[in-house]
């Protein structure tokens, strides 16, 4: 062995019937599209081999859950250790005769609305102006539109992170304004919600209201990753806003690098394809500062970071 050569991690890990990807470049995965690789990123192909994964990887090894990539931000210097990413297997989503809905950690928020418009069942639409999966959606209490993931939670299936299987109700489960005091103890795999039986039309035309909201009010087609702060006021509608706060800051449009604050939405912002993860992270903390500076509060980061700051 050379001296002084860097470690393989791969040499440390238990064989699984997933995928080990080594130096996976996450900002392919990631909505802003920035930031640095993952040392080792794992596609579990199911539950069992995620679960005898968790079992049998040294305690030693960072281990870190990444979900659709839609509500986070890598840091340029990479993620150490192993980045698990559930797939296919993860987003399979179905309904009972109740009417209950399971779905998949990996589902998409907008599939399962669009899944339980096609049941013709009500009390998802708000996931239509979600963008990512179930299970970023329980991890931080994902909510819009006057609802939230918690509402019509019932159940959680979750592994612990010594590989074992965890079934949770929403009362065992500690989630307030867009979070989950409970996300970092769990990796969710499937959540159960109730639903209601519902008209099609008016189910249909509530998600293209949403929708059409979302077009015209969000940056959705440019590279972000929804809204960075969260509001102050939490859910009350009289609350202070994020977005007001930083347009009344003025820094509606300011720009770092190739990140800017959206001018469209100031909670927003965008990577105009050439901006690094320090870039839009110097651009949100120039934003707070700016908040802090004029109205006397601390905005509190809506969007997951992940990596080493250095």
């Amino acid at each position: 062995m050379i001296a002084n050569a860097p470690h393989n991690l791969m040499l440390d890990l238990p064989v699984v019937r997933g995928s080990y990807m080594q130096g996976k470049a996450l900002a392919d995965i990631t909505w802003f599209r920035v930031g640095g690789p993952a040392e080792i990123l794992f596609m579990p192909s199911d539950v069992a081999d995620l679960q005898e994964f968790l079992t049998n990887v040294s305690p030693s090894i960072p281990l870190t859950l990444l979900g659709a990539g839609s509500n986070v931000l890598v840091r340029d210097t990479g993620i150490a250790g192993v980045v698990i990413r559930l797939g296919r297997a993860f987003a399979e989503i179905s309904c009972d005769e109740n009417g209950n809905i399971t779905a998949g950690a990996a589902a998409l928020d907008v599939s399962v609305a669009r899944f339980a418009l096609d049941k013709g069942r009500s009390g998802l639409e708000f996931l239509r102006g979600i963008p990512g999966s179930i299970g970023g959606a329980l991890a931080m209490n994902a909510g819009a539109y006057g609802g939230e993931t918690k509402d019509n939670l019932l159940s959680v299936q979750a592994l612990s992170w010594s590989g074992e299987l965890i079934e949770l109700t929403r009362d065992d489960i500690d989630m307030r304004y867009r979070e989950n005091k409970s996300a970092g103890d769990y990796i969710f795999l499937s959540a159960v919600f109730a639903t209601q039986a519902g008209d099609a039309v008016e189910i249909s035309g509530r998600m293209e209201e949403i929708s059409g909201s979302r077009e015209t009010t969000q940056p959705i087609k440019s590279r972000t990753g929804g809204s960075t702060f969260k509001n102050p006021g939490g859910t009350n509608p009289d609350g202070p806003k994020a977005w007001k706060l930083i347009d009344a800051a003025g820094m509606r449009g300011h720009r770092i690098g190739g990140a800017q604050i959206s001018e469209l939405h100031c909670n927003f912002l965008i990577n105009h394809g050439n901006a690094t993860a320090a870039d839009i992270e110097a651009l949100g903390e120039m934003a707070r500062q700016r908040v802090r500076e004029t109205a006397g509060i601390e905005l509190q980061w809506e969007i997951k970071r992940l990596g080493d700051p250095k």
